[in-house]
């Protein structure tokens, strides 16, 4: 009986036609410069928590560094929420006060 109520959800149902509508508005997550974070801390965060390579790493780490913000990604709210949980926390356990923010892409 289970499988049948699941089936007949009508909650699944409006769900998929509000997906339709179009995409979940998604989110830039980006770092903010700062003058006591190392360099090198911000490129293994980035290799870390973005999967980035240490070359595509280096070169955001750079942009953070010269124009004092850098993008890492763009995500779906959640994972955006969760990405800068991920990173603060990391950072504030090293001791650098390296901050992850989001804005709406």
């Amino acid at each position: 009986m289970g499988r049948m109520a699941t089936r007949h959800d009508p909650s699944t149902v409006v769900e998929r036609k509000e997906q339709q509508l179009g995409p979940p508005p998604m989110y830039q997550v980006m770092l903010l410069n700062d003058d006591f974070t190392p360099m090198e801390f911000v490129v293994s965060v980035l290799q870390k928590f973005f999967g980035m390579s240490r070359e595509k790493a280096t070169q955001v780490m750079l942009t953070v560094h010269r124009e004092g913000r850098g993008v890492c990604g763009i995500y779906p709210r959640d994972v955006a929420v969760t990405k800068i949980e991920q990173v603060s926390g990391y950072s504030r356990q090293h001791q650098h006060p390296l901050q992850c923010v989001m804005e709406e892409a």
